[in-house]
This record gives C-alpha cells, structure tokens and sequence, in this order.
C-alpha cells in the first residue's frame, strides 16, 4: 500500500487500541465516541488484511500481525510527535504545554520539588505530569513515551539513541532513631547484623544501595519493606529499625525524629542523570526544560 493513500489519523487510532486493549478505553484516549472507534477498527482491519484483535474472556488480545505491528506503530507515532515538536521558539512565560518526567520519590522530594516551585513563576502555563519509576524504564525513554527520566547513571546503559546528563550525586547512609544513644555517629558491622532492618524496592527494582550490601555477603532481607523510598523513613523512629538511605532524604526528613549514621562498609556514591531520547534534541521546549532542571540541580 503506498502512504499517500493511507489516512493517518488511523495510525493514531491503531496505537490507541494496541496500547489500551480495549475499544471503549481508546475512544476514551482519543476523545471520540464507542461506535466511531469500533468503526475505525474495521478500516483497519480491512487496511492490514488481518482481524487484528481476537476476543479471549473479556480482553482484546493482539493477533501475530497486530502484535508485530506494536513496534513501528509506536515508532512511527512517537516520529511524527518530534516534528511536531519542533518549533522556532518557546516561550515558557506564556506557552502551554505537558512535559512527562519519570522520577522516584526520592528525586520527587529532592529535586522536582524546587523545580516545581522555579516553574510555578517562570512558566506557570508549563505542566509535568511525573510518574514512577516503571521496569520498562528503558523502553518508554526510547520510544518517547516519557519526556524525561531521572534515574541513577547505572541504570542505564550508554548508548547513540540515548542522551545523558548527570544532575547530582548524593551518598548512602543508615537512617536511624534520633533518640537511639545505643548507636554513634558510624554503625558498626555488628550492629548492622544484628539491628532489624528495613528495605526499598522491589523485585523489578530492588535498591542499589541493598544490592551493595548484598555484594558484601550481607543478608538484605528485611523484618519490614516498602516500594517507596519517600515513605521508608517514616517507619525508623521509635521502632529500633534502620534503613540504607540517602544523605538528601535524611536531610530533608530530619524533622520525621531520624538522623544519619555512617556506614561501616565503603558505598559507592549515587549519581542522578537526566536522560532523554536523542530525537528530543532539536525540541526548543524540551532544550529549556532541560536546561531548567539542570540549573535547579546545581542549587541544591
């Protein structure tokens, strides 16, 4: 089939169902009505030649041809997108528009805090929607599906498609009770084997900092875990728990009855970049929310 006689716009619609599974959901996405959508799935299908869609239960499963299609629609779209972004000026006093940031809570707290504060008077027509760290991070940064990550540099992998730049560093600590006399200024070995502990992550994403302790031969299991890092340091005081933290997040958190407690062992220190996909590189938009994080990094 040649493109010129192809309506795009069913492109659009063929990434709404292949990303919702579901016809009410991408009408829903795409703003239109049920009967509109089911009737754009029949172009579609009369388009490719193939059903597309099967009904298993109660969901909408992708045959081989849709399921191949995934890819290069997505592609294709995110393509598009990025020339549509592209514009001869920006001007974030009077603009609109949404930037989507992947972050944890720890950099929510740390960084985009600020930032959201510097954006509130200098663009207050700019919108972040920031979502969580997800576990296929890597491939919703590639296919532009997120503006921007924030993550620790060993998360990702240098590579041509990727850009990257580093934010700020911060270093692991214990947070412990503030009013726990029993330990000083640095744990010790034996007090770290014999406190209760608490963990962050989960399987997916388990912590960096417990995967170095783990590579110390210490055990990482926990009496207690939780998938927030935000949360975590809530549950030390009064309780006998420590937790492997960060230096900024106990800073910030002092107030909660915590404070930091060297480790015994030497930790490598964390280092969070930005990361983005190469195509964003000529956005205009996308250049000054860079550049507006980079500089909110360099207050800290």
């Amino acid at each position: 089939m040649n493109v010129t006689n192809v309506d795009l716009n069913l492109l659009v619609a063929l990434d709404a169902l292949l990303t919702e599974r579901s016809v009410t959901r991408a009408a829903e996405r795409l703003s239109v009505g049920q009967p509109a959508m089911s009737a754009t799935l029949g172009r579609l299908r009369k388009l490719f030649g193939d059903q597309l869609f099967v009904r298993k239960g109660g969901d909408m499963v992708p045959t081989a041809m849709g399921q191949a299609l995934v890819g290069p629609v997505t592609e294709a779209i995110r393509t598009v997108q990025a020339v549509l972004d592209v514009v001869d000026a920006f001007d974030p006093t009077t603009d609109r528009r949404t930037f989507t940031m992947m972050a944890s809570d720890y950099v929510g707290l740390v960084l985009i805090r600020p930032l959201v504060r510097r954006l509130s008077v200098e663009a207050p027509e700019v919108r972040l929607v920031v979502q969580p760290v997800t576990p296929d991070y890597e491939a919703l940064i590639r296919q532009g599906r997120v503006d921007i990550a924030i993550l620790p540099s060993e998360m990702l992998d240098p590579s041509p498609e990727l850009r990257r730049q580093s934010l700020f560093q911060d270093r692991y600590v214990f947070a412990v009770d503030a009013e726990d006399a029993s330990i000083g200024d640095r744990l010790t070995i034996e007090q770290l084997a014999s406190h209760r502990r608490l963990a962050t992550g989960d399987r997916e994403l388990p912590a960096l900092g417990d995967r170095q302790l783990a590579g110390f031969t210490l055990d990482p299991a926990a009496e207690l875990s939780t998938q927030t890092s935000l949360l975590a340091p809530f549950f030390v005081a009064g309780t006998g728990l420590i937790i492997l933290t960060l230096q900024r997040l106990v800073d910030e958190l002092g107030w909660a009855g915590i404070r930091a407690a060297e480790p015994p062992l030497p930790l490598r220190t964390i280092d969070e970049c930005l990361f983005w996909s190469s195509r964003r590189d000529s956005d205009v938009g996308h250049r000054w929310l860079r550049q507006e994080i980079s500089t909110t990094a360099e207050q800290l």
